[in-house]
């Protein structure tokens, strides 16, 4: 029987879009706090952990994205790792992220004037408090923009989810579409992945307007 869209069929649309966001939320944390990691190691003295870590880096942002979902979500079982879809998809939006934000902070990193660092380790000041106080918060502040521009696209990236059979915002409208037989309708109000997106450009230029000023006075120190 054809259903008509209506209000059930459009919360149930609403359904989706919150796993969406719950998805993106814990790749993007889960992810930041792999990517820090990979970050500090892409700046380190010594050249071998920056060599792996380049080649960890490379090996995500050099394959699709669907390919290291299905390879976590396929290959882990094979090598004796039950995992349901939620963890796969976790883990795979999660790497994916650490190497993404990993290079996009590591270059943050490198984009700090090599005197403030100097200057803090001339005062005696260790390599954690040196990082914690002095480089990260400037290096966060040089690099929220384009992190602000892959959160945008890691929510993109979780209408993947659907061909791991997680029922997300893409699944539900075609599950929607599928029964009433009205995929306009049901895309058109399934439509949120815009209005997720839509704070973004004042959000940007919000963090540029206030990098900005910071930057001038790290650039004139």
């Amino acid at each position: 029987m054809i259903r008509q869209f209506g209000l059930g069929e459009f919360v149930f649309l609403l359904e989706g879009a919150r796993w969406t966001i719950v998805l993106s939320l814990l790749a993007f944390t889960v992810g930041g706090a792999l990517g820090l990691a990979v970050a500090l190691r892409r700046t380190s003295k010594w050249k071998m952990l920056r060599f792996i870590m380049a080649i960890y880096i490379q090996m995500f942002q050099g394959t699709p994205l669907l390919v290291q979902l299905f390879f976590v979500y396929f290959g882990l079982p094979l090598l004796g790792f039950k995992v349901d879809v939620w963890v796969a998809l976790t883990i795979g939006l999660s790497l994916h992220t650490s190497a993404f934000l990993g290079e996009i902070w590591r270059g943050s990193i490198q984009a700090v004037p090599a005197g403030q660092n100097e200057a803090a380790q001339a005062l005696g000041i260790g390599y954690v408090h040196r990082m914690v106080d002095v480089v990260l918060p400037q290096a966060f502040r040089i690099g929220l923009p384009a992190t602000i521009s892959f959160l945008v696209n890691l929510i993109k990236g979780t209408a993947l989810a659907a061909l791991l059979g997680l029922t997300e915002l893409t699944r539900s409208g075609q599950l929607m579409a599928n029964i009433t037989f009205q995929p306009l309708q049901v895309y058109g109000a399934g439509s949120a992945h815009l209005f997720l997106h839509l704070p973004t450009p004042d959000l940007l230029q919000c963090t540029d307007r206030t990098a900005s000023p910071r930057r001038a006075v790290i650039k004139n120190t």
